[in-house]
């Protein structure tokens, strides 16, 4: 798990600088259309655009690979947990009743 720390800030770094750089654009073209220069306009509204796709098309990816990511450990954690049941039967069945103990007093006090 501390093997994903650098990695997580890397990927939190990148996401600042590209949102960054896209209110950077974004603010270059809010003022070019005080100029009104057809020229500049069209040609950062490109950077604009190019910019929020690169941006979007990353996060889309950072996502999908949390996305698996989570999905593998979750898995991993459940095989895990279905072993232990499997080989401690009656730990299991113990862990279970107390954990319905302290439930079945939470809501008794209700």
């Amino acid at each position: 798990m501390a093997s994903r720390t650098p990695n997580t800030h890397e990927s939190a770094q990148q996401l600042k600088e590209d949102l960054h750089h896209l209110t950077q654009t974004i603010e270059e073209l809010v003022s070019a259309t005080a100029d009104d220069s057809r020229s500049n306009i069209k040609e950062l509204r490109e950077r604009a655009e190019k910019r929020l796709k690169d941006t979007r098309d990353r996060l889309e990816a950072r996502g999908e690979r949390l996305y698996g990511e989570t999905r593998e450990t979750l898995t991993h954690q459940a095989d895990a947990f279905d072993r232990y049941v499997h080989d401690n039967p009656w730990t299991s069945v113990g862990i279970g009743a107390a954990v319905g103990v302290v439930v079945g007093m939470l809501i008794g006090r209700r």
